[in-house]
């Protein structure tokens, strides 16, 4: 009969990190879902708002990337964000089936708003932490991230 695992390996040292490592971002996905809430937007469309303040013309394939999520995923985030008047997507030239995507006026002036509730749900995050304390951390998920690399 093989070895038993005994009772107490059952939940390690390891698992309760990772459960924290996971918890982490559960809680602020909630929190941020609240906060873009007051603004008509869920975290997603916040987030696909953003990369297209900083890379205006993005095709909804690039976006996706910078996203994480599938193309037609990402699809459906834009024609809520250009029914809402924050987007328009806009034909390039010689090639009619890619579309670059672009802000709207409505989306520009939302953003100081939306820049305010961000800082101020880093501030809550951050509450108590060092910067000695935030750059461990920071090089600890670098690390970990990279242990996990494709």
């Amino acid at each position: 009969m093989p070895d038993e695992i005994s009772q107490d390996s059952y939940v390690t040292e390891a698992d309760e990190i990772v459960f924290l490592v996971e918890e982490v971002p559960r809680k602020l996905r909630k929190v941020f879902d609240a906060s873009t809430a007051k603004f008509g937007l869920s975290r997603t469309q916040w987030r696909a708002i953003a990369y297209l303040y900083r890379s205006p013309g993005l095709t909804q394939t690039e976006l996706a990337r910078h996203l994480d999520l599938e193309r037609a995923s990402v699809g459906h985030v834009i024609d809520q964000l250009e029914e809402a008047h924050f987007v328009e997507r806009r034909s390039i030239e010689g090639n009619r089936r890619v579309w670059s995507l672009h802000l709207l006026p409505k989306a520009i002036e939302i953003l100081p708003s939306l820049r305010l509730e961000a800082d101020a749900i880093y501030t809550q995050l951050l509450t108590g932490i060092s910067a000695t304390e935030l750059a461990t951390v920071k090089n600890l998920l670098v690390k970990l991230s990279g242990n996990l690399a494709d």
